[in-house]
């Protein structure tokens, strides 16, 4: 192999550490993980819809739950891992990058098979620290090794809360295996159920950069863009998993309203910090933190299965933005912000197409046609709807007709593609407890319903321009720590 050369006005110049062909793990870990995604999907299909149960030694379990998650993380590995051999050709840590995201790989797989707490705890870390060198890869670039030393004291600190949260009552009742402690939470004192319950839904928000521990997430543009796909379809996503596998602990504690507010906060705050963003980056990683929110929020509203199939699709959507946010990159003309100005047939056909949209979500998942928390994820998806239809009425290029047809075409293809998902998650998530449970409703969750509804609104008309002091604080609340932007002339350690 001969040695690369970059040219110059008075000759050539050779380049050290740059490879000109992929090495053994670039060419193999796609194939390798596409090998593993068939297998699994494979399997899935041929036993369905029997799954099955295997337990080993009280250290691993095999069920409906693994396999989903073991579906889902080889197939964006794969297509993370085919994408940066391209990507990464000619970096000099290219196949570090595929050793790495084996690790994650096989950390994140491992993560819901694990029965033994101790491997729990383990897989946490590994995914934490393995991430933390993924987003600092470029150890001589010194804004990525500090954003990789920044984002590692989070996942090290939620990791501490895992441990805390699983091994003191794991200890106070000599229980080391999931089962064991979710079947002895009636043995427990409440003070310490609760504690363990914090504990376990913190170590959950930090991964997922849940506010105020988003800025690990807003530091970590440095990561090579295959890396972000990982992180945003596949790392965040890990709390979904966790707060699943711990759900019985979660509402024996009764804490589901604090994730429902927390979910719920973070997702409308999100939202408005994304329309203030010029980084195409910083808005992708804006718009995961309020993903992440409302996969928070359905846990709180006692529907871990909507959780995970929302977690599911947004690593779907996330990734391809992430592998695809090189072509959005264009020269644009500063414009006023654009003015919502809705007229009243425009407002009657957007709410007739809302509730059309309620309907068809509450007929196809189930969900809202009783009078506890599922009103909630109806009331999101009539939303959803008449957002989708405001876009395509207020279209005056299109023809009557095209504005009146194609708004229920594509929200009813929208909601029957996201029932197939959360009806095929529901069946696959069967052997687990309490993964769907709505909770009636209460005054609190109300109220803070009516709360979402009006920072909704208030995003969506542009009321918060009127309010400089918010523009101010939501653009300081969502800049990156200064050592991860300001660094460039700090000399490598």
């Amino acid at each position: 192999m001969t040695e690369p050369t970059i040219s110059f006005p008075g000759g050539t110049k050779a380049v050290e550490g740059i490879r000109t062909t992929p090495g053994v793990l670039a060419r193999t870990t796609a194939p390798l993980l596409w090998v593993a995604f068939l297998a699994t999907a494979g399997y899935t299909a041929a036993v369905f819809p029997d799954w099955p149960q295997y337990n080993w030694k009280g250290l691993l379990r095999i069920d409906g739950f693994t396999l989903l998650i073991w579906m889902t993380v080889t197939f964006f590995g794969a297509v993370v891992s085919r994408y940066g051999r391209n990507y990464l050709a000619g970096f000099r840590h290219q196949e570090r990058f595929m050793a790495l995201t084996l690790g994650f790989v096989g950390s994140v797989m491992l993560l819901p098979a694990a029965e033994h707490l101790a491997l729990i705890l383990l897989c946490w870390l590994a995914m934490g620290l393995i991430m933390s060198r993924l987003i600092g890869i470029d150890s001589g670039w010194t804004e990525a090794r500090e954003a990789g030393r920044n984002s590692r004291r989070y996942f090290l600190s939620g990791t501490l809360l895992l441990a805390l949260g699983a091994g003191v009552p794991a200890f106070w009742a000599r229980a080391f295996t999931l089962q064991e402690l979710l079947g002895a939470l009636d043995r427990l004192p409440a003070g310490l159920v609760l504690f363990s319950a914090i504990c376990i839904a913190a170590a959950a928000v930090i991964q997922s950069a849940i506010y105020p521990f988003h800025r690990w997430l807003l530091s970590s543009m440095t990561a090579p863009t295959p890396a972000s796909a990982l992180m945003h379809a596949g790392f965040v996503n890990g709390a979904g998993i966790l707060l699943t596998l711990f759900a019985p602990l979660l509402f024996a504690s009764d804490t589901l309203t604090l994730l429902l507010v927390i979910g719920g906060l973070t997702a409308i705050v999100s939202q408005f910090a994304k329309l203030l963003q010029v980084h195409v980056k910083h808005k992708l990683a804006c718009s995961t933190i309020a993903q992440m929110g409302f996969m928070v929020m359905q846990c709180g509203l006692g529907f871990f299965n909507a959780a995970v199939a929302h977690l599911i699709l947004h690593g779907f959507y996330k990734a391809y933005l992430f592998l695809s946010a090189g072509e959005g990159i264009a020269p644009t003309q500063p414009q006023a912000s654009p003015y919502i100005r809705i007229k009243p047939l425009q407002a009657l056909v957007v709410l007739a197409y809302g509730v059309l949209g309620a309907y068809l979500f509450m007929a196809l998942t189930g969900k809202g046609k009783s009078w506890d928390s599922g009103i909630f994820l109806t009331l999101i998806a009539a939303i959803t709807v008449g957002q989708v239809t405001y876009n395509f009425v207020k279209q005056n290029s299109f023809a009557l007709w095209q504005r009146l047809l194609l708004p229920p075409v594509l929200f009813t293809a929208g909601i029957g593609l996201y029932a197939l998902t959360f009806n095929g998650v529901t069946a696959l998530m069967a052997q687990l407890p309490q993964v769907a449970e709505p909770q009636p409703l209460t005054a609190v969750q109300i109220g803070f319903g009516l709360v979402f509804l009006a920072g909704f609104f208030v995003m969506k008309l542009g009321i918060y321009r009127r309010f400089p002091w918010l523009y101010v604080k939501l653009m300081n609340l969502t800049q990156p720590y200064k050592q991860t932007i300001l660094a460039a002339n700090t000399p490598a350690r």
